[in-house]
């Protein structure tokens, strides 16, 4: 396999990513021993699928009172506007200059035309990156799996950077 066709080592590149940074200690990737996810209930092509996203409204919408960012939600339409200026990711290997790469709205769309899912839901959400796993898992996951219900999805499609 040529190298432009091997597929992105991201765990390394992120290693890399850091240590360039000069970050002394690896990031540790957060494990389960038991996976929270569950299978659909029903072929993909009859499911709704709701889209969620690490980045965040052009307006700062997405923090409270003290600046603590929190988990938001938009309408799938019109197209939103996303900013990741502010997000930690590789500005050297990539960019966000195209919102489909980190919230495929238009992608999913074609898939319902098609026919390969059911349908998408009318919001996507916005998970906050505020690198804390305790906050991640008992504020901010329930809050978006709430949200998810709320439209009706079946399954979440996670786009982040």
């Amino acid at each position: 396999m040529k190298r432009d066709e091997e597929p992105v080592r991201y765990m390394e590149r992120t290693r890399e990513y850091y240590r360039a940074l000069g970050y002394a200690a690896d990031y540790v990737w957060a494990t389960y021993a038991e996976v929270p996810f569950a299978r659909l209930d029903r072929p993909l092509r009859e499911a709704r699928i709701g889209l969620v996203t690490t980045a965040h409204p052009l307006v700062r919408s997405n923090h409270d009172a003290q600046g603590v960012r929190h988990v938001w939600s938009g309408e799938v339409e019109p197209l939103p506007a996303l900013n990741t200026d502010d997000l930690a990711w590789d500005r050297e290997s990539t960019h966000t200059e195209d919102r489909e790469s980190f919230m495929p709205i238009e992608a999913v769309a074609g898939w319902v035309r098609e026919g390969l899912i059911g349908g998408l839901a009318a919001r996507f959400h916005g998970a906050p990156t505020v690198y804390s796993q305790s906050r991640t898992i008992e504020v901010n996951a329930p809050e978006i799996l709430a949200r998810l219900r709320e439209d009706g999805a079946d399954a979440a499609l996670l786009s982040a950077l």
